[in-house]
């Protein structure tokens, strides 16, 4: 899953794409460099600014997801948490909804319940917009996801979400501090008694931050390390910026896991054996 900002206030690229013609090329050279879908976020998380309206997100998000969608055939995913953006990105061609609160709205499954669109669940307990770090959960926090997780699964069901609608995602750094988000991503395996594909955000994210002393664009190598570290851990889904990047450590580890075959004749074109 690559990631595109429609804000200009993103913690990670810092409204770097400016304009819907710089996003859509963005969006299509992440799906050039290996992303399988694409997801779309019209407000940023940072909790230093306040939240915006449902009608500016809608004017920043459809435009965009029209172009991804319909002239590169992408598979996109609204990243948001108001109902009537989910409504509005699923009408101009988004498929899946990836709500950052866990369905702090409810309505937005109903959303998803009658236009059958996907629906990504996410823990956290802190509102939209407001951090939380709460070292009184450092004991509980892994039984904290597990069991808000399965409540928000049946939540989404009485609300008309089929099972296999739905997507589950732990919430790396989403009310959380770097201590508890480690202890989460060490017991991922536990995820999946709940059924349900499990998708891994941990791209540039403040743990990994804490851990390097690096800020968002050079937590790279922080991030791979996460990564390897989730698919061990059977992650389904990688939400991404970094798209080339990830794909090149999947092909490598692929290849020396002995996962995909690799031909006694392979060998490294001139052009590529030194840098010029």
């Amino acid at each position: 899953m690559g990631v595109v900002n429609a804000s200009p206030d993103s913690f990670s690229d810092g409204g770097a794409h400016g304009t819907v013609e710089d996003r859509v090329a963005l969006a299509g050279k992440l799906l050039s460099a290996g992303a399988d879908l694409i997801d779309v976020g019209g407000e940023s998380g940072v909790t230093n600014r306040p939240s915006i309206s449902a009608q500016e997100e809608i004017a920043r998000v459809v435009p965009l997801i029209e172009r991804v969608s319909g002239e590169l055939g992408a598979l996109v995913s609204i990243d948001t948490y108001k109902p009537a953006v989910a409504r509005a990105a699923i009408a101009a061609g988004a498929a899946i909804v990836n709500d950052p609160t866990g369905l702090r709205d409810p309505a937005t499954a109903s959303v998803c319940a009658e236009t059958g669109a996907g629906l990504i669940l996410t823990h956290t307990r802190a509102a939209p917009k407001q951090k939380l770090l709460d070292p009184s959960l450092d004991r509980g926090i892994v039984a904290d996801v597990e069991a808000f997780l399965a409540e928000r699964i049946g939540l989404a069901r009485t609300r008309g979400v089929a099972f296999e609608q739905l997507m589950v995602d732990p919430g790396p750094d989403l009310g959380k501090t770097p201590f508890q988000t480690v202890e989460v991503m060490r017991a991922l395996p536990r995820l999946h008694s709940l059924g349900r594909p499990v998708l891994l955000a941990v791209s540039r994210k403040d743990f990994i931050g804490a851990l390097t002393g690096r800020s968002p664009r050079g937590r790279l190598a922080g991030t791979l390390a996460a990564v390897a570290h989730g698919l061990d851990a059977g992650a389904h889904v990688l939400r991404v910026h970094d798209v080339a990047e990830v794909s090149d450590f999947l092909a490598v580890r692929a290849a020396l896991r002995g996962e995909v075959g690799v031909e006694r004749a392979l060998r490294l074109s001139g052009e590529l054996r030194w840098a010029q």
